[in-house]
């Protein structure tokens, strides 16, 4: 046994690669029989859209991170099954195609290709190809196309005109999450708004049921949290305010129907339908113009308001339910049609942004909530809790539109109660505002003025894309029959080869342009029909893509039922919190909506979501324009996968990530140097020394546990810890090291193949079980003190728990590592953290 550290041995990452990912691809490793696998475990990760040059770092972190957990729960006796595949459909593809000027059917079929072989299988991820998948393969979008129609038969697809977002470079529309501040997420432009025909999917029908389920599904609060933000769910009352001089209402939805006694006009979006019968005719031109100007803006310009407030009066009144008051309807864009019923009751006393119309147009403001002493209703509306003020009926008047000060003529307003309700007389001053929410609004109930209503922010999903890379939707439209599904022995209907294929302003589809593909016959009847030509957003085609995985050898049927129940709920599903309220979200409704239907048998896809972190350089996240873009082609090629995949794990915490330096990852290449070069000098089949074991069994007890919490950064560290100890006690135990590369393994897989070789280990390291700790290594009475001689390590001390610092420095001074560091100078000073720490200055 050598009495020094072996000299170093270079390892040669290339060449362990190269003949490590040859076996593993001859011997299959990594498929599954999935139809006999006794302990399913799905490893699930976001797949890549190849839409540009390669991979880029972030894909790397993710995979990692999922990998590691894919190969940590094989070691523990799972079967686990980690597809891959493409996502290659969409806007981003299309864009990049364009971009470079080259059709993106080749495009696409190009860079599958360089993703899949010169960079996936690079990464020493334990990737299933045997069933990949990839968007743009008709064998994939024809079920995509056969999803859609089940919807469409189940009445939870439909076609309507709408206001979007329309990009002017994208040349399409965009779904709100697309957009940022109004841009272009893309781009970077500012969107319009365009009222165009569009498909939608009816996710709102299983709004509360996405939002219940959050209670108990295993994800990420931050998952979880957005989502319960984006479905935005609101408990209120609908209100109704009759239109004065006409038979229907306007009602409206409020959350604050306490408030109802201090709205004092009423606003409708610039979209509303009965905009055009209400406004009077001498006010006609000028609502006219204005709702012209207003439906110019963007959505987000709207929702932000800033600047000063804007809006017309409509010429027209009607009725506040609750005070019989009559007052004025004006129209302002800050009102939006897509939210809620278009109309708003203004209670300038309460809301903010009621309050800065009601300033600006000299509006009437009525306090009917109180407010702290020091709060200053003249300067801010006051919008939280209180009790209730000014809320009796028969009212007080209602100040006049010509100013706060000035007085309406009072009238008998008690024949606007119904025969049989409160009796004319009605007080609920006092109340604290939930109670006064629930009383306010059961007393308008009983009058047929008011009813409790839920609602929520969600909207339905716009499907419709303007665009020509996506599968086509499988819809025809018969003037005798309306519009049909596709039937399934016609689909797919393939995507028509156009060479002119750009979007225009038009807001007409590239499809439009080609008349052979919009001509077709009506399934209903046999007679002419005119085939749809927008496309689907991708988003449908990355909702269902794991239900496909499993079954993608199947051309007669979208998944196979028994598969599906025995693989599915995924187990593990891991990637980006940027995807909460698009594809997470959209993938959750299509799973719901496919259970009713009875053709899934879990109404959640996913049992447990990770949501990862974001690896950032120089503090800043990467982009092309910035010039910190990490290609990570150039750091396998230089340090290996293994380097480069532990050391973006220990950057930081998964769910963080961290700060990317090229200095830092040459330290993670130095530890796994150090490993191979010990390994090098042999081994032998002596039992481990005791001080090992004890460390040894730590180690195994921490690196379980991060790995299962996902504190990969940690788990190095223990490994890093244990290999400096071997090191210094020249552990050269088979036993020992071998446990510590399939501790390794997960992380590193190429160089802990290679070290459970050079171990004369039966092959593969990754078939081996997961190793075990023993709580009696654990369970001592002596104590580990790290020796330090001006804050650098020079030795560890075994010694009895609470040893004295006399002692330990006596110990210390007669270990020969700690003598050659001082170098016979005295101690000047000695910092002591009993049973952990001696550090000696001089």
């Amino acid at each position: 046994m050598p009495d020094r550290p072996s000299p170093r041995v270079a390892f040669d990452h290339a060449a362990a690669a190269d003949k490590w990912r040859s076996r593993w691809e001859a011997d299959r490793l990594y498929e599954v029989d999935l139809a006999n696998a006794p302990r399913p475990f799905y490893n699930l990760m976001m797949f890549p859209y190849p839409s540009a040059e390669g991979l880029h770092v972030g894909n790397v972190f993710a995979f990692t991170g999922a990998d590691i957990q894919g190969r940590y729960w094989r070691m523990r006796g799972h079967d686990v099954f980690e597809p891959m595949g493409f996502d290659a459909f969409g806007i981003h593809s299309e864009n990049y195609a364009m971009t470079i000027g080259e059709h993106p059917a080749r495009l696409i079929e190009r860079n599958v290709a360089n993703f899949r072989e010169n960079q996936l299988k690079r990464l020493g991820a334990m990737f299933d190809w045997s069933h990949e998948v990839s968007t743009t393969d008709p064998a994939y979008y024809k079920w995509t196309q056969w999803v859609f129609t089940q919807l469409f038969n189940a009445g939870l697809a439909y076609k309507k005109a709408a206001r979007v977002n329309w990009c002017p470079l994208c040349k399409t529309v965009l779904a709100d999450e697309q957009t940022e501040g109004g841009l272009c997420e893309r781009h970077g432009v500012p969107v319009e708004g365009r009222n165009l025909e569009q498909w939608f999917l009816k996710i709102t029908d299983f709004a509360q049921r996405l939002l219940d389920n959050l209670e108990w599904i295993n994800w990420s609060e931050v998952i979880k949290t957005a989502q319960r933000n984006w479905i935005g769910r609101s408990e209120g009352a609908v209100l109704r305010f009759g239109i004065e001089d006409r038979e229907e209402t306007l009602d409206v939805f409020t959350t604050r129907p306490d408030t109802v006694f201090g709205a004092t006009y009423m606003v409708l979006a610039p979209e509303h339908p009965l905009l055009p019968e209400l406004t009077t005719s001498d006010r006609r031109a000028e609502v006219e113009a204005y709702v012209t100007w207003a439906t110019a803006r963007t959505e987000q310009e709207r929702i932000e308001g800033s600047g000063e407030k804007t809006g017309k009066f409509t010429g027209a009144y009607c009725l506040n339910p609750a005070t019989g008051w009559r007052i004025p309807i004006w129209v302002a864009d800050y009102v939006l049609i897509g939210y809620g019923s278009g109309a708003i009751m203004a209670v300038p006393a309460h809301d903010q942004r009621d309050f800065d119309f009601a300033k600006t147009f000299d509006l009437p403001i009525v306090q009917v909530v109180t407010c702290p002493d020091d709060f200053d209703l003249t300067e801010a509306a006051w919008t939280g809790d209180g009790l209730s003020m000014n809320c009796s009926y028969p009212p007080a008047p209602l100040p006049s539109e010509g100013g706060k000060n000035q007085q309406l003529n009072t009238r008998d307003l008690s024949p606007l109660l119904k025969e049989g309700g409160q009796g004319g007389r009605a007080d609920f001053n006092g109340l604290e505002t939930p109670k006064a929410k629930r009383r306010i609004t059961d007393w308008l109930a009983a009058q047929g003025k008011a009813e409790p209503r839920v609602q929520y922010r969600l909207r339905d999903w716009c499907l419709s894309r303007q665009r020509y890379w996506g599968p086509p939707v499988p819809v025809v439209h018969c003037e005798r029959c309306g519009y049909q599904a596709v039937p399934l022995d016609e689909l797919p209907v393939m995507l028509p080869e156009m060479e002119d294929y750009q979007p225009d302003d038009s807001g007409l589809p590239p499809l439009a342009r080609h008349p052979e593909f919009s001509r077709a016959r009506c399934p209903a009847c046999g007679g002419e029909a005119r085939r749809e030509v927008d496309v689907m957003d991708n988003f449908l085609d990355s909702a269902w893509y794991f239900l496909r995985y499993p079954s993608s050898g199947r051309d007669d049927i979208a998944w196979d039922p028994e598969l599906t129940a025995k693989w599915m709920p995924v187990s593990m599903y891991i990637g980006g919190k940027e995807h909460a309220c698009l594809h997470l979200l959209y993938t959750r409704f299509l799973t719901m909506a496919l259970h009713d239907l009875g053709l899934l048998p879990c109404e959640e896809p996913f049992e447990r979501f990770f949501a990862h972190g974001v690896i950032v350089r120089g503090g800043a996240k990467m982009s092309k324009s910035r010039g910190n873009v990490v290609n990570p082609d150039e750091y396998i090629d230089k340090y290996g996968a293994d380097t480069f995949r532990a050391y973006l794990m220990f950057l930081g915490p998964y769910d963080q990530g961290g700060d990317f330096s090229d200095e830092a990852i040459a330290g993670v290449r130095r530890f796994l140097d150090r490993v191979y070069t010990h390994l090098s000098g042999g081994v032998t089949d002596d039992p481990p020394k005791a001080p090992c074991l004890r460390d040894l069994h730590a180690a195994i007890k921490q690196v379980t546990e991060d790995l299962e919490a996902f504190r990969y950064n940690t788990a190095i560290a223990a490994l890093m810890a244990y290999l400096n100890r071997a090191r210094e006690d020249h552990e050269r135990s088979r036993e020992a090291w071998s446990v510590f590369v399939r501790l390794l393994a997960p992380i590193c897989p190429i160089i802990a193949e290679e070290a459970w070789e050079m171990l004369g280990l039966k092959y593969s390291v990754h078939d081996q079980p997961w190793p075990h700790y023993d709580p009696k290594f654990l369970e001592t009475e002596d104590a580990l003190v790290v020796v330090q001689v001006n804050g650098k390590l020079r030795a560890r001390l075994t010694v009895p728990k609470d040893t004295s610092q006399e002692t330990l420095v006596e110990m210390a001074l007669a270990d020969d590592r700690v003598a050659r560091a001082m170098d016979g100078k005295p101690p000047k000073k000695v910092i002591c953290v009993p049973n952990k720490l001696l550090n000696i200055v001089v």
